[in-house]
């Protein structure tokens, strides 16, 4: 069969090897890179193979290879900014050593999370979760599979995952502090998801202040959004604070726009704060007093982890809390009627 025959429809492994004479597992593994070719034969499977514009199928060099070199990225909400940085700095990091990322988001359930993050195990060599909801039964069962699983945004007692987050708990304490040498006594936290780690963490740091602090504090619930924070804002004034500590920067947005609709002046009526320093709060009037996330650290981080478990064929646990910085912007000032000094 002529050359021109072959290349009139689209290549398989099969045609390349009658083309090269050789067999479809030599083709196979000269096109995988497998080095025990003889170097000639592989120099013409290749030349071959360019001839008639073969390209090779990624799930069979997996198979020569024993790996996929794809990771996969689960996240709540792939249009949120914050979990857009953590991928980036992941991806950059994995993409050096020839990884890609593939990136999926759920519908916000732990169960659709849990099932979407089964789906994608067969299609990568290790997997990380940001900010997971699965209950931890599940995540056990995830842990036990021979893809590893990296968690980011939670650390959980008890499992035999690697784990890596930020410290949300001494942040938000610290934010609270700040508010109470301010002179607040009376505060409204606007949460997160009930079901997210950090929001656990942060409203954990809110009402240790009660006691540390002596504030008086009330949970609005909200879910991070802007949208629904902008909602439950109204809910959040009925309490008469003096001060809103929002689960993050974007719920602290929508509060403050809900403020500025109502006529209240922040700060000088209700200070807000955010938290993460997502890039939009620096620029926002007023710009928002906040806590950093450190989301490239955070990516770094999780691909180390992943390496780490892809290089042992199993997952080593280790768990990391990473400090979030204080920042203090125009957000937040004295309490109604207290001095400046």
């Amino acid at each position: 069969m002529a050359n021109g025959d072959l290349g009139s429809r689209r290549a398989t492994i099969r045609t390349v090897a009658e083309a090269a004479g050789v067999s479809t597992a030599t083709v196979s593994r000269v096109m995988s890179g497998v080095a025990t070719v003889n170097p000639d034969l592989a120099a013409k499977v290749r030349q071959v193979a360019e001839q008639l514009s073969y390209r090779p199928s990624e799930a069979a060099r997996g198979l020569a290879l024993g790996t996929l070199r794809n990771i996969g990225v689960l996240m709540p909400d792939v249009g949120n900014s914050y979990f857009q940085d953590i991928v980036k700095s992941l991806h950059a990091e994995s993409a050096l050593e020839g990884f890609r990322s593939l990136v999926a988001d759920h519908d916000g359930s732990p169960q659709n999370e849990f099932a979407t993050a089964w789906d994608l195990m067969g299609h990568v060599d290790g997997l990380v979760l940001l900010s997971s909801r699965i209950a931890p039964a599940e995540l056990r069962e995830l842990s036990r599979q021979p893809t590893p699983v990296v968690l980011v945004n939670r650390i959980e007692l008890g499992l035999d995952l690697p784990m890596v987050g930020v410290d949300s708990f001494t942040a938000t304490l610290e934010l609270c502090a700040h508010l109470s040498r301010l002179g607040h006594r009376r505060i409204v936290y606007l949460s997160g998801s009930s079901l997210a780690w950090q929001d656990r963490e942060r409203w954990r740091g809110v009402e240790t202040s009660r006691r540390v602090l002596d504030l008086e504090v009330v949970r609005v619930e909200s879910d991070g959004t802007i949208e629904t924070s902008y909602e439950a804002s109204d809910e959040a004034l009925s309490h008469e604070p003096t001060a809103i500590v929002c689960f993050n920067d974007l719920s602290a947005i929508g509060a403050v726009s809900k403020l500025r609709v109502r006529g209240v002046s922040v700060p000088d009526d209700i200070s807000v704060t955010g938290f993460d320093d997502i890039v939009i709060g620096r620029h926002v009037h007023p710009s928002l007093t906040t806590a950093t996330s450190p989301r490239g650290e955070l990516g770094r981080r999780a691909w180390g982890m992943l390496r780490d478990a892809l290089d042992q064929r199993r997952a080593l646990v280790d768990a990391t809390l990473l400090p979030a910085p204080l920042v203090i912007r125009d957000s937040t000032g004295p309490a109604p009627g207290q001095s400046t000094s």
